[in-house]
């Protein structure tokens, strides 16, 4: 990353990319298409920025909310694991709001960290554990996520809920072709006996240029 370059500079550059769909070799992943970053990517990561979204350090209560694991792998084209790539992951809270200076909307839940980050293991694996998306005004469930894999641009995407009908209305979501747009959901899948809510699985395929 150049001298001086924040990673918000670097989100906030290649969000106003265009959501394409290349042509892609017979045999090859079809790669996650691209999303922007929107307005609430964090000025200054919290403290506390683990891989759980549902408890800050020093708070005795959790999250508010339905507690998710959201895991996956990252890949290239060629189905080949990336390891040592830092994934994070932002979303507003229960109450819709984000813990960001600019979003003033409803009542802020202290209890949720808001932003998180993990690094992929040797077999390309991530996991988080933070709660299923809520709407906000104007918009469908959805967690944001950026990936900053070795070699490679920087890249960020939009998680959508698969089965909500609020997708089919929400402006970023119907920006995405329609060929590509199930590799932008995961299914958020009920669990009982356990303290989660819901499991979730997306595999992030990266077709992103290297850096020379």
């Amino acid at each position: 990353m150049p001298h001086g370059t924040t990673r918000r500079q670097v989100l906030l550059g290649i969000g106003g990319l265009l959501i394409t769909s290349p042509t892609v070799a017979l045999q090859a992943l079809l790669p996650t298409p691209r999303g922007p970053a929107g307005p609430f990517y964090p000025n200054r990561p919290p403290a506390d920025d683990d891989s759980d979204l549902t408890r800050v350090s020093g708070r005795p209560r959790t999250a508010s909310g339905e507690h998710t694991e959201l895991s996956g792998r990252l890949l290239d084209r060629n189905g080949n694991a990336i390891a040592g790539g830092r994934l994070e992951i932002w979303q507003c809270d229960a109450n819709g709001r984000y813990h960001h200076p600019r979003d003033s909307g409803g009542p802020l839940d202290l209890n949720f960290q808001g932003f998180g980050h993990t690094v992929t293991d040797d077999a390309g694996r991530y996991r988080f554990r933070t709660i299923k998306p809520v709407p906000y005004p104007g918009r469908t469930p959805h967690i944001h996520m950026a990936v900053w894999a070795p070699g490679r641009r920087a890249f960020v995407t939009q998680l959508y809920v698969r089965g909500e009908p609020r997708n089919s209305r929400d402006f970023l979501f119907r920006r995405i072709p329609v060929e590509s747009r199930e590799r932008a959901m995961a299914a958020f899948r009920r669990v009982t006996g356990e303290t989660l809510t819901y499991r979730a699985e997306f595999d992030v395929v990266l077709d992103v240029t290297p850096i020379a």
